[in-house]
């Protein structure tokens, strides 16, 4: 078990779609057991679209954990996915809350670094796309494979699995 030697640690979650990553962040932050409680940053609000994954990665980089890290006020803004463009709302992170941040792509080989524990979380294909179709009622349906192969390609370059410092199965 890693000892958090900081008040407020970054934890990046990452893995294949319909791992359960939510479901392990939403579990993190309800049991989080000190004070003040973390702030939950998803993916899917970074994401510029279904093409986005390798961008969504990089704007976390940029726009959250380098500037974190640097102690520099942070404030990201989401993406409209029905406009298609970053939305004008501002939303900041209080640097004094541990931050969790969960999604495809968090585990990159410049983001691991800026962070105080990374998770791999993975579960076997067949249960990970039924849960992940399941859960977004046939808006994720077209996009499946458009999303995979630019996951497999992620994974390929950057190696999550070995920048994790616990690696997770979510197969029931």
């Amino acid at each position: 078990m890693t000892r958090l030697t900081c008040a407020a640690p970054i934890i990046l979650i990452d893995g294949p779609a319909g791992a359960g990553k939510s479901t392990l962040a939403d579990a993190l932050v309800a049991g989080w057991p000190f004070r003040p409680a973390p702030t939950l940053l998803r993916m899917d609000d970074l994401y510029p679209g279904w093409y986005g994954l390798d961008a969504g990665s990089r704007y976390l980089h940029s726009e959250v954990l380098a500037p974190r890290r640097r102690g520099a006020p942070v404030a990201w803004r989401g993406y409209d996915w029905a406009s298609g463009k970053r939305g004008e709302q501002r939303h900041p992170v209080d640097a004094s809350r541990p931050l969790i941040v969960e999604g495809c792509g968090t585990l990159s080989v410049a983001n691991a670094p800026l962070a105080d524990i990374t998770v791999w979380l993975t579960a076997d294909d067949v249960v990970r796309k039924r849960r992940a179709l399941e859960r977004d009622h046939g808006g994720f349906d077209p996009y499946w494979d458009i999303w995979d192969a630019q996951f497999a390609a992620f994974v390929r370059r950057e190696d999550p699995v070995s920048l994790a410092g616990l690696i997770l199965n979510g197969t029931p």
